[in-house]
């Protein structure tokens, strides 16, 4: 069989033309799964991402409760800080008061200085006795300037404190183991308006003094100090 010039031909326009048509079509084919890859590319980046970004929001939820658990306790310390120096404070307070009550400081300040005296005169046929100062107008005396908020006390220039006893021994009282002689002056410190008013109210010890045959006379001064109960004795 003789083969044409035009078959020829023709069967090399079909051969170009499917191999264009394989071209083409392969073409088409990676084209269509292209989209399918990068989509599941992207997929696997951004699922890689979002783990990691919920791993960074975990490790911040447990740095947060980290962080307030080390708050707390900051603020326990500063607490307990603030309640020791709260009781340091109140120990402190309650030592000062200690040391005025025992007499071992010296004290300074307002108050009042109040004379007991002997009566002048004795009625004729009276007990002498029943006109001069003894203990228990002393004590008496004391004992409400305490209560109305004494800091110190002495009598005659002699510290007393919480252990002290008054003795009277005829004419003269014994002061821890110390004599004095009338007048007796005693003085004190505090505020001077409130220990002058609770000393003088009505049927108060200094009525009851004077009820007594007791002279007082009594004094407020802008400063008084008064030395240590023991620097007195050595």
């Amino acid at each position: 069989m003789r083969v044409k010039g035009s078959h020829v031909i023709f069967s090399l326009v079909l051969l170009v033309t499917g191999f264009i048509l394989a071209i083409s079509y392969q073409f088409t084919s990676e084209q269509g799964r292209s989209p399918d890859q990068i989509t599941n590319s992207q997929w696997r980046v951004e699922d890689d991402l979002r783990n990691e970004v919920l791993m960074e929001q975990t490790i911040n939820r447990n740095l947060a409760e980290e962080l307030r658990d080390v708050q707390n306790q900051i603020n326990e310390v500063e607490e307990e800080i603030a309640n020791q120096q709260r009781r340091y404070f109140n120990l402190v307070e309650d030592l000062e008061k200690l040391r005025l009550v025992t007499g071992a400081v010296q004290v300074q300040g307002e108050g009042i200085s109040v004379t007991l005296t002997d009566a002048d005169y004795v009625t004729e046929g009276e007990n002498p006795n029943n006109y001069i100062v003894h203990e228990q107008h002393i004590q008496k005396l004391i004992d409400e300037l305490l209560v109305t908020g004494a800091e110190a006390i002495a009598i005659n220039g002699h510290r007393i404190n919480h252990r002290s006893y008054i003795q009277c021994i005829g004419p003269v009282i014994e002061i821890d183991g110390q004599v004095s002689y009338a007048p007796f002056e005693i003085t004190a410190i505090g505020n001077s308006n409130t220990l002058n008013s609770a000393i003088n109210m009505v049927g108060g010890v200094v009525d009851q003094l004077l009820s007594d045959n007791i002279e007082v006379r009594i004094e407020k001064r802008n400063d008084i100090v008064l030395d240590p109960y023991f620097s007195e004795r050595g």
